[in-house]
Order: C-alpha cells, then structure tokens, then sequence
C-alpha cells in the first residue's frame, strides 16, 4: 500500500495581502475584511485543487482582541493572541506538524522568518511564489474545465474538431467587435 505525504501550507495572512498586490489595493483602502475575505477564497479554491491542508494565521495588529481559530471555506483560520505575531505562532505550530509523513511549507516573504522555519524543517515559500502558483492552478483547473466539456461535446456533435475550432475563432472574432 503506497502512501500520500501530507502537505501543510501554513500562510502569514497578513504578509500575503501586504505583497499581492489587488489585495494590497485593499488594505490601502481600509477595507481589511475584504482582502481577509478574497485571500481566504482564494486560497480555498487552490486547496481544494491541490488537496492540502492550510493554515492562515493573521496577527492581532489589525483585529485587537479577537484571538480565536475556526474553519472557513474548509481552510483553519487562527487570529493570534493580542501581542503574540503570526511569525512567533507558526515557529511554534510549525513544529508539531514536522514528521517523515508531512510536508509543511510556510508562506511568508519575511526573510527571518524563511530561514527560521527552514532550520525546523519545513519549506519556505514567498508571498509572491504563491501568489504564482495559485493563478497557475485557476489556469489548470480553467483548462480541464474546458478539456472536459469539449470531450463531451465531441462525442455528441456531428462537428469536426477542426470546424469546432473554427466557429470558436469566429465567435472570439465576433465578441471582440461588440
């Protein structure tokens, strides 16, 4: 019986939408809770893609006196304790979950905080480097999508592949004009 390694991806919440930049705009704007929200969704749609465990960690900088964990779009979302950083929690959660049958990644761009959790053991990746990877998987999951309803279309049309990819161009053609 062959085994899957578990993967978990820890996230700096904060640090996230301080380098991506959409969500970056947000913060600007004060509208903390929305860029919360749109990384949280995000992240949902990559983990359910990818099959993995996520954690989120947001510092109590923005919301004091908050300190709570719950689950939301089937991801963990930790706020700190009022004073304790989501660098400090993650060092510390990060951990318990080392072992031969994990794979833990830590997402954060803080360059302190890589090596620390690369010393423990785990994986470091960039603010920027998931950002990446999560439009590489709405990419993939975009084109299997596509791969599938053309493959069903295919067996019931009396259209060849080539005259399907004709009247694609043409309805491309006529969408641009309008």
């Amino acid at each position: 019986m062959k085994y899957k390694r578990r993967e978990i991806l820890f996230v700096d919440g904060y640090n996230m939408i301080g380098a991506w930049p959409e969500l970056a705009q947000l913060q600007k704007k004060d509208e903390i809770a929305e860029a919360r929200d749109q990384l949280l969704f995000a992240l949902s749609d990559y983990r359910k893609y990818r099959d993995i465990t996520i954690i989120v960690v947001f510092d109590a900088q923005f919301v004091p006196g908050i300190t709570k964990t719950y689950n939301r779009y089937h991801l963990s979302v930790v706020f700190t304790q009022e004073g304790e950083t989501a660098d400090s929690y993650i060092e510390r959660e990060v951990s318990q979950w080392i072992s031969p049958v994990n794979r833990v990644v830590v997402a954060t761009s803080d360059m302190a905080e890589q090596w620390l959790i690369f010393q423990r053991g785990a994986l470091r990746m960039s603010a920027m480097e998931l950002l990446l990877e999560i439009n590489y998987s709405k990419k993939q999951i975009r084109q299997e999508v596509k791969d599938y309803y053309s493959a069903r279309l295919r067996r019931r049309s009396p259209w060849e592949v080539e005259q399907m990819r004709l009247l694609d161009e043409l309805r491309d053609q006529l969408n641009k004009n309008e």
